[in-house]
C-alpha cells in the first residue's frame, strides 16, 4: 500500500527557502506546472469521505504527463498521512471522458506552479497558486525526517495546514460570496 506523508505551510515567500535549500546543498530538480481536475459522484462521496480522485496534467520544460491519483481519507497524524494510489496514463482526455461516462463530474480544476527539490531523503515543492498564494509541502518517509527539515528550513514557528489544496480553494470561494 501507497501513504503520502506530508506537511503542508503557508509561506510569504520562496525566496528565502531557496537560498537556504541551496546552502544546505538540497538538490534541484524541475519547475512544473499542474492542473489537477477533481471528479466526484453526484452525491460528493468522495469530499464527504475526505477522499478524492484526481487527474493531473503536469508539464515541464521537457515534458508532458498525465496522472490519475486516488487519495483516501487523512489519517489522525502530526503530519498529513493518508493512502495514495497514482498511475501513469497515456491520454489525459480520454481519462477525463471515462469519468464523466462513468457519472463523476467535474467538481473543481486547480492550477499551480511548483517547483521540487529534494533534501534529506524529502522532496520539497515550492507552490505557486492563484487566489491562495505561495506554500510549501515536505513530504518523507516518516513525521521524523519531515520535522528535521522543517527544522533545517528554519520553518518550525510554521503551523501544520492539514487541508488540502482543494479545500482551501472552497474555502476561499465560500468567503467570497
Amino acid at each position: 500500500m501507497c501513504t503520502e506523508i506530508e506537511t503542508k505551510l503557508k509561506v510569504d515567500s520562496h525566496e528565502d527557502i531557496e537560498a537556504t535549500l541551496k546552502k544546505l546543498g538540497a538538490k534541484f530538480t524541475e519547475v512544473q506546472f499542474h492542473r489537477d481536475d477533481y471528479f466526484d459522484d453526484a452525491r460528493g462521496s468522495f469530499a464527504a469521505g475526505d477522499k478524492c480522485i484526481r487527474l493531473r496534467r503536469q508539464k515541464t520544460d521537457h515534458n508532458q504527463k498525465t496522472f490519475l491519483t486516488y487519495k483516501g481519507p487523512k489519517e489522525k497524524h502530526q503530519v498529513k498521512k493518508r493512502r495514495e494510489i497514482e498511475l501513469e496514463l497515456s491520454n489525459a482526455e480520454n481519462a477525463h471522458q471515462i469519468f464523466i461516462a462513468l457519472g463523476y463530474k467535474l467538481v473543481l480544476t486547480i492550477e499551480k506552479k511548483r517547483t521540487l527539490w529534494q533534501f534529506n531523503h524529502c522532496d520539497i515543492a515550492l507552490d505557486d497558486l492563484p487566489l491562495l498564494g505561495k506554500y510549501l509541502e515536505i513530504e518523507g518517509p516518516d513525521a521524523k525526517t519531515i520535522s528535521d527539515v522543517k527544522k533545517s528550513l528554519n520553518l518550525s514557528h510554521l503551523p501544520h495546514i492539514n487541508e488540502s489544496y482543494a479545500c482551501l480553494i472552497e474555502k476561499h470561494s465560500h468567503r467570497k460570496t
